[in-house]
């Protein structure tokens, strides 16, 4: 132990240097026994880059279609054909309804991302930003995942840059960072093979960072990879974020067990969701923030996550699939209240952001420590004040 302690206090003098973290740095983060102590550098990584802020914004989901030629084995959402059940393709009309009833909403951002659908002409995906962007000219639409433009481009004869382009022209804004899932070929083989590979994803990023757009970037966890491979797939995200700039946020995302062919697996614990993060903080020194996806984790391990390197909670989401047909049992939306008492409980000051993390608006530093809720109330029926 006396050995690992005195690793672990040369990782630290070579965080607090600003010395990027290696490869086995990283690993022995992973392995190293003393979570709190982990959790504890990290968060100091936080408040140097952030303090005591913690950024959400108002969002929701929008997904048109499931119906997708890839069988990744981790997938609940996806549908191989037209026909199968819970299979669906959204119309045009009912993408425009999606954001009508939000109409009087403070929406800011709109989340897209479909399935690798067969049958879709190119223009149905520019139709479903004009739509959106005929209703709300000031919406921002972060859409459509590194391998949905890789699959644009193959099927239509594009370059990249060529399918980036017309998507911009038809209102997109920035991308998600969703397909990455994790870069070891390895694991891809079993995984998700067939889609675009780790190389060809990234390719997808770089172009565009080099066009304007700003993008996140994730790493699926808690399937076949190793933690090897995990701290390759951050230490590849680091390097193509060195070269472009062009990453705002990295979120882990953790696999969920239900309806997919990997369903034998243990859902990762609460434990390796911390660690990730701040494994995560401590080795992506230049990407600017870390994202617990609480849809994903839950709203427990999302508010502990602010002291374990994590400065964002995502946002309301208002209407999520992906997870949920995977088994997730959160909530499907959180309000912005909700949101602000999940980070004001946890001693942080709560930022509404937009996509481009521009400040909307910014707690005055309260932190309601007095505040209790009905333990039989379920956590989306609690009232908590209105945030102007």
């Amino acid at each position: 132990m006396n050995t690992h302690r005195a690793r672990f206090d040369e990782i630290a003098r070579k965080v607090d240097d600003g010395t990027p973290l290696s490869f086995d740095d990283g690993v022995f983060l992973y392995r190293y026994p003393d979570l709190l102590a982990l959790g504890a550098l990290a968060n100091r990584v936080r408040e140097r880059l952030h303090g005591d802020r913690t950024y959400f914004n108002v969002n929701f989901h929008i997904n048109p279609t499931n119906v997708c030629v890839a069988d990744c084995k981790f997938c609940s959402f996806a549908r191989l054909t037209e026909d199968m059940p819970q299979a669906y393709t959204m119309s045009l009309d009912e993408i425009r309804q999606k954001l009508l009833d939000r109409k009087d909403q403070p929406v800011t951002e709109i989340h897209i991302v479909n399935g690798l659908h067969h049958n879709l002409p190119f223009s149905y995906y520019e139709d479903c930003l004009r739509v959106l962007k005929e209703i709300r000219p000031d919406i921002h639409l972060k859409a459509y995942t590194a391998v949905e433009i890789h699959y644009f481009a193959e099927k239509f004869g594009m370059t990249y840059a060529e399918v980036l382009e017309r998507l911009m022209a038809a209102g997109l804004g920035s991308l998600p960072g969703g397909g990455a899932e994790i870069f070891a070929e390895r694991a891809r083989r079993k995984l998700c093979r067939g889609k675009a590979t780790a190389e060809q994803w990234l390719e997808v990023h770089r172009t565009a960072h080099r066009l304007g757009l700003r993008s996140n970037c994730t790493m699926l966890y808690g399937t076949v990879e190793t933690l090897e491979e995990r701290v390759d797939h951050m230490l590849r995200l680091r390097a193509l974020q060195e070269e472009t700039g062009g990453f705002q946020t990295f979120i882990p995302l953790a696999y969920h067990p239900e309806g997919n062919a990997l369903g034998k697996l243990p859902e990762p614990t609460g434990v390796d969701h911390l660690r990730t993060y701040a494994v995560a903080r401590l080795l992506l020194h230049n990407v600017p923030h870390i994202k617990a996806y609480w849809i994903m984790v839950g709203v427990d391990i999302a508010q502990v996550s602010q002291s374990f390197g994590v400065d964002d909670l995502d946002g309301t989401v208002q209407e999520e699939k992906i997870y949920h047909m995977a088994g997730a049992d959160t909530p499907e939306a959180l309000s912005r209240a909700q949101l602000v008492r999940l980070i004001r409980e946890a001693g942080r000051i709560a930022v509404e952001r937009d996509t481009l993390y521009n400040v909307r608006w910014e707690d005055d530093g309260g932190r309601l420590p007095g505040i209790r809720v009905d333990a039989s109330v379920p956590y989306s029926h609690h009232r908590l004040p209105v945030m102007p």
